[in-house]
């Protein structure tokens, strides 16, 4: 069975093979982000990419652009069809597909809100996240995946929350009472909610079909701008209101 990030490689790949991409002289790039070009100053320095564990990769395909957000960062320079052969089981390799299929599709009008906000956006985004879950799927329980530690703080004390991690240096630590869990309980926190708030490098990290597992049964919404294009082509619903 093909993995989803195959899934989409498949379902693209035959359309831009159609609209003449593949052959044209066209040049994509890719490359890591400062922390200041990537998200401007946010007023707070707990970010992660602000710990330096990742960075946000950008390509640019005929002045549209795309990101990814990843551990395994660099820079990437070819054709179109380079990027459509790319063998997809790395980090890097990931990250350099998913940013150009969001560049593409953006310079196709098919998505928007494909580069991270800047600035006031990150507290923006998260002072309205409680109200836009609240208004979408009630009160509910929500397991937030990924530390994102400006969501963490505007959704706790509003509604039940539990926070799950892969960062070892992040396991352990409590953000306004909120214990943040590791592997070992991700599965119990998982099931306890009502409503799976994941991070959209899920699907660079290719840890996506941890949580995509748990549809139909409880909705998954994502967020970031990683995942914009694949939201779009597969139907998921995203949450990334901020960006451009």
């Amino acid at each position: 069975m093909p993995s989803i990030l195959e899934s989409l490689r498949n379902q693209v790949v035959p359309a831009w093979h159609k609209q003449g991409l593949m052959d044209d002289p066209v040049s994509v790039t890719a490359g890591p982000l400062s922390v200041e070009q990537a998200i401007g100053n946010p007023g707070r320095s707990d970010f992660p990419i602000q710990k330096g564990k990742e960075k946000l990769m950008e390509a640019c395909f005929r002045h549209a652009r795309g990101q990814a957000f990843t551990d395994s960062y660099g820079t990437f320079s070819g054709t179109l069809a380079q990027v459509a052969a790319l063998p997809l089981d790395g980090n890097f390799q990931r990250a350099v597909f998913v940013s150009v299929l969001n560049a593409v599709l953006r310079w196709q009008q098919c998505v928007t809100n494909t580069v991270h906000c800047k600035d006031c956006g990150p507290k923006d985004c998260a002072r309205d996240l409680p109200a836009h879950i609240i208004r979408r799927y009630g009160r509910c329980r929500v397991t937030l995946a990924g530390m994102q530690p400006a969501m963490i703080e505007s959704l706790a004390g509003v509604l039940p929350l539990r926070v799950v991690d892969l960062d070892p240096d992040n396991i352990g630590q409590e953000r306004r009472g909120i214990g943040i869990e590791g592997a070992d309980t991700a599965q119990d926190a998982l099931a306890w909610a009502d409503l799976l708030l994941v991070t959209g490098t899920t699907l660079a990290n290719n840890s996506i079909g941890d949580f995509l597992q748990h549809t139909p049964q409880k909705p998954v919404l994502f967020y970031g701008t990683t995942i914009a294009g694949a939201a779009q082509l597969m139907g998921w619903q995203r949450y990334c209101p901020r960006s451009s």
